[in-house]
């Protein structure tokens, strides 16, 4: 069994992007943040992902609402960042509260800064495999995860479990596209005889959201395990009353796995460096067309 050190993996990307920035000279890449309310996770998050900015040369800057705030107002904010030229990527951290309809205030952003890539446009280029389409981080993180970890996807069969619109569905469309060229199976909690589905895969996506959904008898020996699920479960000998685990029994699924990534520090340190490399790219091809 080969642990795939996410955290390792990071930081490669992530000082191929420091490189990149350094040598744009003046012009600064800028992503801009955009909180509603208070949620602890997703503070979290964004202080995490500004702290990543700044250590690669980027700036970072964040817009807080709370959670009253009207769609109008929301999208006024979108609007001005949209048209100021000094900010090339824009991100919404979800959840949204339920007043607020998630896919129009996905699509509010212009597609040349959604470098979250939830918008409408983002999806449908990537669907046709337009070059320089922006890809979801966290997908577009395990992707770079299996690549960089020398896994053979070309002909091999992946499935993937969890069908949501930030993970399993772009994790699907990017699996299938020229380059990696799986044939790509998407299960989910309706499929019938999950386990048997599950166990076919060289290559598992586990992004179903349940605390170890997937377990030992569900994974064929030799199989690649990309573990997304972040979870917190009840843990008395912690500080903080939980710990985080994956989608994955990781214990007991472990042996049985050519290669598999561990929660935490899997696939989490690679959706903060994917999110810095599509702002660059974004950036870089602001620059491009002046």
């Amino acid at each position: 069994m080969r642990l795939i050190d996410g955290n390792a993996i990071a930081q490669e990307v992530l000082a191929e992007v420091k490189a990149r920035v350094a040598k744009l000279g003046a012009t600064v890449p800028h992503v801009a943040f955009v909180r509603v309310g208070e949620d602890p996770a997703s503070v979290s998050y964004v202080t995490k992902k500004q702290k990543t900015a700044d250590e690669v040369g980027m700036k970072a800057s964040l817009k807080v609402f709370p959670e009253t705030v009207t769609k109008a107002e929301l999208f006024a904010h979108l609007d001005a960042l949209n048209a100021d030229s000094s900010v090339h990527g824009i991100l919404i951290q979800a959840p949204l509260p339920k007043h607020l309809p998630e896919t129009e205030v996905f699509n509010r952003v212009s597609p040349n800064k959604d470098v979250d890539g939830f918008g409408t446009q983002s999806i449908g280029r990537l669907v046709q495999e337009v070059p320089g389409a922006f890809a979801a981080c966290t997908p577009a993180g395990v992707i770079e995860l299996l690549r960089r970890s020398g896994v053979v996807t070309a002909g091999k069969h992946a499935v993937v479990v969890g069908r949501s619109l930030i993970v399993g569905k772009p994790a699907a469309i990017l699996l299938l596209a020229k380059g990696c060229d799986c044939t790509v199976t998407i299960a989910h909690s309706r499929t019938q005889d999950l386990p048997s589905i599950v166990r076919q895969a060289d290559i598992v996506i586990a992004a179903i959201g349940k605390p170890k959904f997937i377990t030992a008898d569900m994974v064929k020996p030799g199989a690649v395990v990309i573990d997304v699920g972040i979870n917190r479960v009840p843990d008395a000998t912690k500080k903080t009353g939980y710990r985080i685990v994956g989608d994955v029994d990781f214990d007991s699924v472990a042996p049985k796995c050519e290669a598999i990534t561990p929660v935490p520090g899997g696939v989490g340190p690679m959706t903060v460096a994917m999110l810095m490399k599509n702002t660059l790219d974004a950036c870089e091809r602001a620059q491009a067309r002046g």
